[in-house]
């Protein structure tokens, strides 16, 4: 519980919503899913919405982290400690005196909108788990006024009530009938024959009902199993009744009471970020009398936040080189660059030529118009350099010690740029407080080579004062249309040194890249500092990309090569982005370590995220286990990272 006080209060310090003006019927039930109390609706938030929830009551805590790449899907991913249930599956365990932690992912998918008839929703819970919490389900829901009503039916873990009736998929098909519930307590293998399985499956329904702008009250028929592996214990009655409160336009806190048996409290964070987007307000500069109009233009573009390195006139046209600009998307930077030509009254058209770190990321002129043209201006090049500091907080989920582990640090990131194609990067860090420390249990199924499973041997050394994330040396170039080069060196990571290349073959009318990379890396010392470990090894891919250009609504990208391990094999990673800058992505690598070997889990994957929190993007990746096989590098960026911001977004 005081976990779960210290991350909210935390968020809470430090957000800058404001109050809800309205409360509507959607919210997060206690397991992280759109819903009532344990029960869910057919209701989900809008795309490239991201939740978070922090659960407490009887048995069970829980942190739940809410996705939605695409209106029609619910993905949320799950981490809960069960109470007076020993964690001691595996033959090596020390001791048994720690509670039992569970991992998993939830999935929900809307099959009608709200109409006439109800919106329906199908859902599976716990898809690739252990089977503690492996529940399935079809749900409806149907709002009048402040009042949104749903039922459903439920399998598995949501199959408890002594109401229940035969599976009608029995009917169908007889293999329905039966559930599989072997799974050795190993989560990380799906099991489709357990889906919408069983003998029997239970009806359940609930009520939500907006009180004012506030409160949000809910009463449901609560079907969960009780005397099953998480151990709920028996019931007093079949009813739980919760309130929802408020407290600003993305913080909320439920209470509830289960069942006349317990009282849980929930805290959630909701950020619905595909707001509309304030159309960018032009501000005009002021000039002297005597000024050129290229004079004019270069000021006018500098005070909407876009500078110019170079001015090229020849022919009908007019091309502008740029590299520094404060917009997200293209379509303010084009609309200033319309706007500011007119106004400086140039009447020939103007093309643009946008860099970054010098990298051709979209030229609308060709090569013999930049070598004909006349040269109107270029800037002098400057050494630069940027310094950010800032509290950041670093969590450890999925530890077998404890439920929480994380870090309050001060984390300084900084930049000097020696030319505007070589540059210098840093990010050094402090831990104000952490509970890493304790730390002893050994990792799991660790490989001969331990380029990942070791982690909590960096962790443990958070607090012995300074240390480096990174200190890298980039250079770039494009030495020929759509041919980009980026070559770096230094501590490229918190575990590895090393030095590489990667080239990337982008073509910015095509939504297809390819490239490939190669690093030489050898393993840091546990310090984090200079000192350096015995393994060395050199790592690289082939890299495929596609880049959603509307045709196919989500990002691809298919890597084969070898991995810091030494083994070899294929990562499939695919994603969704919204021009707001949030984005959603899963990956799975598949190498030459069979599933045996891998150990629970069977294969390396995992999700990851960017979301826009309180005007910063907030990045974090995933992996319910931390295993060797299947290991990356830990990159700043890609070349296609870089490239691919250009492009429309979708």
């Amino acid at each position: 519980m005081k976990n779960f006080v210290f991350i909210y209060l935390f968020l809470a310090v430090f957000s800058k919503n404001i109050l809800s003006d309205s409360l509507e019927y959607n919210s997060f039930n206690n397991h992280g899913v759109v819903g009532l109390i344990n029960m869910p609706t057919a209701r989900l938030f809008n795309e490239s919405s991201f939740g978070l929830t922090l659960y407490s009551g009887e048995p069970d805590q829980k942190i739940t982290m809410t996705s939605n790449p695409f209106d029609w899907l619910e993905a949320s991913f799950f981490y809960t400690s069960i109470k007076d249930k020993p964690y001691c599956i595996f033959d090596y365990d020390p001791v048994c005196d720690q509670d039992y932690k569970d991992k998993g992912f939830n999935f929900k998918l809307r099959i009608k909108e709200e109409g006439v008839l109800p919106a329906i929703a199908l859902g599976i819970n716990d898809i690739a788990g252990t089977g503690y919490y492996s529940s399935e389900y079809i749900v409806g829901s149907y709002g009048i006024n402040k009042t949104d009503f749903h039922f459903g039916l439920g399998w598995g873990q949501l199959n408890g009530s002594d109401k229940n009736f035969k599976n009608p998929l029995g009917y169908i098909y007889d293999d329905f009938y039966d559930r599989p519930t072997e799974t050795e307590d190993r989560g990380g293998q799906f099991q489709p024959s357990r889906y919408f399985s069983g003998d029997t499956v239970s009806p359940f329904f609930g009520v939500s009902r907006v009180i004012n702008d506030r409160y949000l009250l809910k009463i449901e028929y609560d079907t969960t199993v009780t005397p099953g592996k998480v151990g709920y214990g028996y019931p007093k009655q079949d009813f739980s009744v919760g309130i929802d409160f408020n407290l600003t336009r993305n913080f909320s806190i439920g209470i509830s009471s289960e069942r006349g048996k317990s009282t849980s409290i929930r805290f959630s964070y909701k950020n619905e970020s595909k707001e509309s987007r304030p159309r960018y307000k032009y501000k005009e500069a002021n000039h002297n009398e005597t000024d050129s109009k290229y004079v004019r233009f270069i000021r006018e573009l500098n005070e909407n936040g876009i500078g110019v390195n170079k001015i090229l006139e020849g022919g009908d046209q007019i091309g502008i080189e740029m590299s520094q600009f404060a917009h997200p998307n293209l379509d303010i930077i084009d609309e200033i660059i319309r706007k500011a030509s007119l106004n400086v009254g140039l009447e020939k058209p103007v093309k643009t030529d946008l860099r970054i770190a010098d990298l051709k990321a979209r030229s609308e002129y060709n090569d013999d118009f930049e070598r004909s043209a006349k040269l109107i201006y270029q800037r002098q090049a400057k050494k630069k350099f940027k310094t950010n500091t800032r509290l950041s907080l670093r969590p450890f989920l999925a530890s077998r010690e404890e439920f929480f582990k994380g870090a309050l640090m001060i984390e300084n990131v900084s930049e000097y740029s020696f030319l505007d194609n070589f540059f210098f990067s840093s990010n050094l860090k402090y831990s104000l407080a952490d509970n890493f420390d304790d730390l002893k249990y050994p990792p799991v199924n660790t490989f001969p080579a331990q380029v990942r499973s070791d982690v909590k041997d960096y962790l443990k050394n958070f607090n012995e004062g300074i240390f480096i994330g990174r200190a890298q040396f980039d250079y770039h170039l494009s030495p020929k249309k759509n041919h980009h080069i980026m070559m770096s060196a230094g501590i490229l990571e918190e575990m590895f040194n090393g030095a590489g290349f990667e080239y990337l073959y982008y073509d910015q009318n095509s939504s297809y890249a390819v490239g490939f990379e190669a690093f030489g890396v050898k393993k840091r010392d546990y310090m984090m500092r200079f000192g350096t470990l015995d393994y060395e090894n050199v790592t690289g891919h082939l890299n495929f990309y596609y880049r959603n250009y509307g045709r196919i609504p989500f990002d691809a990208k298919i890597s084969y090569g070898e991995y810091l391990a030494g083994d070899e094999g294929l990562t499939i990673d695919l994603s969704r982005s919204f021009e707001n800058g949030t984005k959603f992505g899963i990956f799975a690598s598949f190498t030459d370590v069979s599933s045996d070997e891998f150990g629970e889990g069977t294969f390396d994957k995992g999700i990851y995220f960017n979301i826009p929190v309180f005007g910063n993007l907030i990045n974090y990746s995933w992996r319910p286990l931390t295993k060797d096989p299947g290991a990356k590098l830990n990159r700043k960026h890609s070349l296609h990272d870089l490239l691919v911001r250009f492009k429309p977004i979708n």
